[in-house]
């Protein structure tokens, strides 16, 4: 993308129904903006992290090598779901005439505060991959022991990058106060990003305590773990997020409708996160398959199969379990379709697509964004990745 597609008003959008989409004109405008977006987001973050990783260089040539690593986590990919929310948060309240390289840094910082989420969620769930390559923890661990050092190379991994997912969140807070909007307004958004953050270490917290505690866990608790650890960084906070850059207060009819289509999206993602992680493919999604039935988290998914099981089908599913291999893994993802649970599941989405549907139609809002968000919550929702 040339710098030019975002220094005018707003993203380029191609008018509907070009043809390398048919008469689908919510893939055509989502094939015009996702491009644009993400590359505007990347270079913002690629800038901002090469004079952050010389900065640090300059106190210990080993910082060096520390901070390219962060930096590196930040920009191994990633489909920059919540920029893509804020952006359109923002151009529904703002509309079309709003220059946005004032706020471009704000919505990149998102991606700043998923790294470190990714990054901790990683080493507390022992990930192996991440996006098809070896997570943080394990990289590092690795390096450790090629270089000979001193120590658990494991040990060493997991808090080297404790230390990069706490950096990539002091980068977030430095990157956000760079959008040049007025001081009171970034007060209103400041608090909006503070409740985001609060909101994604309690969902985190709530879904360790799960982990440890799943035979006394609930569809609605499983629930509210997808909600704070999921839909509130994910979808709801980053569109409220986008508003308040516009200036659109807490009290606004925007606000409402934000709030109710981004907790349905959010959690029809993580629902659908559920599914993917028992039945995806590897090689699309860049993570093991089945990674929730061997640790037995209590996700909407497996909670659901042990309420909708026979008592034969719970003793199976009594099995889960640290070490499972991979023929028992299958089997036990065939178990949980059979009780009915994947059915379910596939409805609860359903659902959630069309409350947040709902929620558009509440307020006046210009097509374009309409269009984009309706075509968000079918491709958050509807994907293998």
């Amino acid at each position: 993308m040339a710098n030019d597609a975002v220094a005018g008003n707003s993203l380029r959008v191609a008018p509907a129904g070009r043809a390398a989409h048919g008469d689908d004109p919510v893939r055509a405008v989502l094939a015009a903006y996702t491009k644009d977006l993400v590359t505007a987001v990347e270079e913002t973050l690629a800038a901002f992290l090469a004079d952050e990783v010389d900065a640090l260089a300059e106190i210990d040539s080993a910082m060096g090598g520390f901070a390219a690593t962060a930096r590196d986590c930040v920009l191994a990919g990633g489909k920059r779901v919540r920029p893509t929310f804020a952006y359109w948060g923002w151009r529904g309240a703002a509309g079309g005439a709003e220059p946005l390289p004032a706020v471009l840094p704000a919505f990149a910082a998102l991606e700043l505060l998923h790294t470190f989420a990714l990054v901790h969620d990683d080493v507390m769930d022992a990930s192996a991959t991440r996006r098809g390559r070896p997570t943080a923890h394990v990289s590092l661990a690795a390096r450790h022991a090629a270089a000979g050092h001193r120590g658990d190379p494991h040990r060493f991994g997991e808090t080297v990058a404790v230390l990069i997912g706490d950096l990539c969140m002091v980068w977030a807070d430095r990157l956000l106060a760079r959008a040049t909007v007025p001081p009171a307004r970034l007060l209103h958004v400041r608090r909006c990003y503070d409740q985001m953050r609060v909101e994604t270490i309690a969902g985190q917290y709530l879904d360790v305590l799960g982990e440890s505690d799943a035979a006394n866990w609930s569809v609605d608790r499983a629930l509210r773990v997808a909600r704070y650890k999921t839909a509130s960084y994910t979808v709801q906070r980053p569109l409220l997020f986008g508003a308040r850059l516009a200036g659109v207060g807490g009290d606004a009819p925007l606000t409402t409708a934000y709030t109710r289509y981004g907790l349905a999206v959010g959690e029809a993602f993580q629902l659908c996160d559920d599914l993917l992680d028992v039945y995806g493919d590897p090689a699309t999604t860049g993570k093991p398959t089945g990674d929730d039935l061997r640790t037995g988290k209590p996700t909407v998914l497996l909670t659901l199969a042990r309420q909708l099981a026979t008592p034969s089908q719970r003793r199976a599913l009594g099995q889960l379990g640290v070490g499972a291999g991979d023929a028992q893994v299958a089997r036990l993802a065939e178990l949980v379709a059979d009780t009915g649970a994947v059915d379910r599941v596939e409805r609860m989405i359903s659902d959630r697509v069309a409350e947040a549907l709902d929620a558009l139609d509440t307020v006046s809002i210009d097509e374009t964004t309409r269009t984009a968000l309706t075509g968000l919550a079918t491709a958050a929702t509807n994907r293998r990745a």
